[in-house]
């Protein structure tokens, strides 16, 4: 685990922004709950859809590559 653990979205694993990948990485979870989680939001609460694009918008990307 990282000390110095950061939340940026991950675009090296994206689908659309990197948001779900990002948030998957820093809690250390499934990318694919993550994804589910944001599109439940979306369809049930409406407020997924807001929430990824504020996140998109605010939170830098990683573009560092791990080898």
């Amino acid at each position: 685990m990282r000390d110095n653990k950061k939340f940026r979205r991950n675009a090296l694993n994206k689908v659309i922004g990197g948001v779900c990948s990002g948030l998957a990485d820093y809690f250390d979870i499934d990318v694919v709950l993550v994804r589910i989680l944001f599109a439940a939001s979306f369809l049930f609460a409406g407020v997924g859809g807001g929430l990824y694009l504020l996140l998109w918008i605010l939170v830098p990307a990683d573009n560092y590559i791990n080898y």
